[in-house]
């Protein structure tokens, strides 16, 4: 007769779990932990930072321009990050934009607690702070398959993004806590520095904001999900699927019944977001020679940033011109019409097939050796 095990059992089977995944590499822990607190520090600074210009009435023009000194180096400068990543280690890399953007987000620290704001004194600052995280993003991608095998390679990705995620989540409930406090940007913005640090070390309104914390929770969800997905036999036909899954969440969110069904939506979506990128991630880390993987992660990250403004901007074309409601089936129209276009392509529908029969191979001939 069988027994389940106590609690103690499973304390201690999901402790050996831990102990042989990712989270056993200690430089995997420390990379997470240094992206988390990393994380939460951007996000603090970008509330931290708009408050500053427009509590001191600089106004919209000046605000709208300092955040165009942050964006365009942070766009231009992913490929050469890709680069560097490749020549230098994307470890090196990272440290030393981070130890950067430290060192420039206590001096806006500083600018925040003598009220100090004009385009002079903040231009320059965030675009070095745009520059350091342009050079950051290419190489924190490239440095995973570094520090992880190719089994634990999937549930690094998908702890690693999740920790992205889970501080995107708290950074700005942090940051408008501490400006709301403190009545002042400084303290934000010492947060920012602070984690930076650490990072170095350790390695109507209410609705639209429920709505982007439905996407956000969901896409954390399917991030964790995806940890067990490592060992597919087709992974580019499975992230098809789950897209094709999004595509059809965001045609249907502004017809679900209002804000509760346009949120499970908007979760759903997350999710499948969440999964389908991990998949893909992972199986593009597995397929690129290491002395190319920064400057492949170079470009598909600068086309994962750098279109942002131009998507945003033919978006507001659209909603202004055919109304909220049209835009979302459009949108998820054309997520399925690229899904579906990569499918007719029999590279793209083999893609990671090759990687996962290796690894499956791997096993049988190190045991056929021993023999």
């Amino acid at each position: 007769m069988s027994r389940r095990p106590g609690l103690a059992g499973r304390l201690s089977g999901a402790w050996r779990s831990a102990g042989s995944g990712p989270l056993g590499v200690r430089s995997f822990r420390l990379l997470a932990g240094g992206q988390f607190a990393s994380t939460i520090g951007d996000f603090c600074y970008a509330v931290a930072l708009p408050w500053l210009v427009l509590s001191t009435h600089g106004g919209t023009v000046l605000l709208g321009a300092v955040l165009a000194c942050y964006g365009v180096p942070r766009t231009v400068l992913i490929p050469v990050g890709g680069v560097l990543a490749d020549k230098v280690g994307p470890r090196t890399l990272m440290l030393t934009a981070d130890v950067a953007r430290g060192v420039l987000v206590a001096g806006l620290a500083v600018l925040a607690a003598r009220h100090t704001v004009s385009l002079a004194a903040l231009g320059p600052i965030a675009a070095l702070i745009g520059a350091g995280e342009g050079l950051f993003i290419p190489a924190s991608f490239a440095i995973m398959p570094a520090l992880l095998d190719g089994e634990r390679l999937t549930a690094g990705n998908a702890l690693s993004t999740a920790a992205v995620q889970a501080g995107s989540l708290l950074g700005p409930a942090l940051g408008g806590a501490l400006v709301a406090v403190t009545h002042t940007s400084t303290a934000a913005f010492g947060v920012d520095a602070g984690s930076f640090a650490l990072a170095r070390a350790r390695f109507g309104a209410a609705g639209y904001g429920a709505l982007l914390a439905c996407f956000a929770a969901g896409a954390l969800a399917g991030t964790l999900a995806a940890a067990r997905t490592g060992s597919l036999r087709t992974p580019a036909m499975l992230a098809s699927a789950v897209f094709l899954v999004e595509a059809v969440a965001i045609s249907l969110t502004p017809y679900l019944g209002g804000e509760a069904g346009a949120a499970a939506a908007m979760f759903a979506a997350g999710a499948c977001n969440g999964v389908g990128n991990v998949i893909f991630l992972t199986v593009l880390q597995k397929w690129v020679s290491p002395g190319m993987l920064g400057r492949v992660m170079g470009v598909m990250m600068l086309c994962a940033f750098g279109t942002y403004p131009l998507s945003a901007a033919i978006a507001g074309v659209l909603v202004r011109h055919l109304g909220p409601a049209l835009f979302f089936p459009i949108a998820g129209g054309l997520v399925a019409a690229a899904i579906l276009g990569g499918l007719t392509q029999r590279e793209f529908r083999e893609f990671g097939v090759v990687q996962a029969a290796q690894a499956a191979s791997a096993p049988k001939a190190a045991s056929g050796s021993r023999k």
